[in-house]
């Protein structure tokens, strides 16, 4: 089974490569979501729940994410796997949101991201798909699309924090990307 990969890890730190229609046919890009879900799925810190992963999590430098909220409340996030992802569109409103990352786990940290963004990618079966998203959707967007940049969140956050300075409030209104 594929593992969470360490902050200090290459893949995360690289601009991961465009995934190719052969890719999609042979079943490369198949095995790598089956991958990413595993790793999602067996996530486990207390306090915090797993809604999205990125190849490069998992140690593939690969432009594929995947969103699967693992918390009780699974309607509020689409299930969706997006293939060479590119934001096409950002409002030009932001706000400051608190994010946790799988590949950061001892921290936590406020960010300024777009309030809404749109998303052109390909599904699973290489079909081409846009996707509007506001609110926490907008941010995963941004956040797993940072990922196969090469950038973390702490890259970009305006406070880091470590979880144990966190309250149980905050913790319990945190999601991990």
């Amino acid at each position: 089974m594929a593992k969470l990969v360490p902050e200090n890890h290459p893949a995360l730190h690289a601009i991961a490569e465009e995934i190719t229609q052969e890719e999609i046919e042979n079943g490369t890009v198949a095995k790598l979501v089956k991958d990413m879900r595993a790793a999602l799925k067996s996530y486990n810190v207390e306090g915090f729940v797993a809604v999205a992963i990125a190849a490069p999590q998992i140690g593939v430098a690969k432009r594929l994410f995947l969103v699967e909220d693992q918390s009780e409340d699974r309607d509020s996030l689409p299930l969706l796997i997006a293939i060479n992802p590119k934001i096409i569109k950002s409002s030009k409103r932001t706000h400051v949101v608190g994010e946790g990352c799988l590949s950061v786990p001892e921290h936590y940290g406020m960010v300024r991201r777009a309030k809404n963004v749109t998303l052109r990618a390909l599904d699973e079966h290489g079909v081409e798909y846009e996707r509007g998203a506001g609110g926490l959707l907008a941010q995963i967007f941004q956040h797993e699309t940072d990922h196969l940049d090469g950038t973390l969140f702490i890259d970009r956050a305006e406070e880091v924090i470590h979880k144990s300075e966190m309250d149980h409030d905050t913790k319990r209104e945190a999601n991990h990307e």
